[in-house]
């Protein structure tokens, strides 16, 4: 869906180039490593997630499924992460297949931080979590908020570590041929797309070892003024500082995602 027709029809009076997003969304961050890339300007209006202000009627009046990014160039509202980076790079290209399999990749992507990074965050109040299901419009995510609170059943955490596994050797085995990028030689919209999944497998610890070919892909692509101000600056300090403890003491419990099925180890229950 490039272009959707806004309820809130004051977006339609707005100039130049508007983009609500949160800082840790990995949606965000492709818009975000494309607006730097192109070097395009744009008025940033931050929706705090850890708040549950995509909740809000207001908010919902601008993305109908509550979730960001939302883009609105000139009046015009864009809303899949996908869409907007296509519509914001031009003549930057992408492969339709490596762009679709990225966007995919998002719900394992989610699934997988949820359990393996955001689990470390204290769990919501309870009035908090009544009153996000009560607000929230989109019946998806508010199942998906129910299954977290309730612990995620370990084989479809499996089934998602065995998707961006596969993902991930699909990539690993475009690049074996010595390619700087993944289309080529220049850098593009594909690039954009993967780059903030494998900084978030970083993040969790995932065993890049196994597709050597991606991982120096990453390092190329992560030396790119862009990752610095368009994804990593983004990231608090104390989060990441969290994170790195919360991963470290599921590596000592044997329950890391290191212990997937999907990599063929013995692995203890997730929870």
């Amino acid at each position: 869906m490039p272009e959707i027709n806004p309820k809130d029809q004051t977006l339609k009076a707005l100039q130049g180039l508007h983009l609500w997003h949160a800082p840790m969304s990995s949606c965000s961050q492709r818009v975000r490593l494309t607006l730097v890339e192109t070097g395009r300007p744009y008025e940033s209006h931050i929706v705090r997630l850890e708040r549950d202000e995509h909740a809000t009627e207001a908010y919902q009046a601008i993305h109908p499924k509550g979730l960001v990014p939302a883009l609105v160039d000139d009046g015009r509202l864009y809303i899949e992460s996908i869409d907007i980076i296509r519509h914001l790079a031009g003549g930057m290209g992408g492969d339709v297949d490596l762009l679709a399999l990225a966007d995919a990749a998002q719900k394992d992507l989610k699934l997988l931080t949820f359990e393996f990074l955001f689990r470390a965050n204290p769990p919501q109040p309870i009035d908090a979590v009544v009153a996000f299901q009560a607000a929230h419009q989109n019946e998806w995510l508010k199942g998906f908020r129910h299954d977290f609170a309730q612990g995620f059943a370990p084989q479809r955490l499996d089934d998602a570590v065995v998707r961006t596994n596969e993902g991930f050797v699909k990539l690993d085995s475009r690049l074996s041929d010595g390619r700087t990028f993944l289309l080529g030689d220049v850098f593009s919209l594909n690039d954009i797309a993967w780059m903030p999944n494998m900084h978030r497998f970083h993040l969790m610890g995932w065993p890049f070892e196994r597709t050597p070919h991606l991982a120096a892909w990453f390092d190329r692509v992560a030396a790119r003024p862009s990752y610095q101000t368009g994804l990593a600056d983004w990231q608090p300090p104390e989060l990441t500082a969290r994170f790195e403890a919360y991963v470290q003491e599921r590596r000592e419990a044997g329950t890391d995602i290191r212990c997937s099925s999907a990599f063929a180890q013995k692995r203890k229950p997730y929870v």
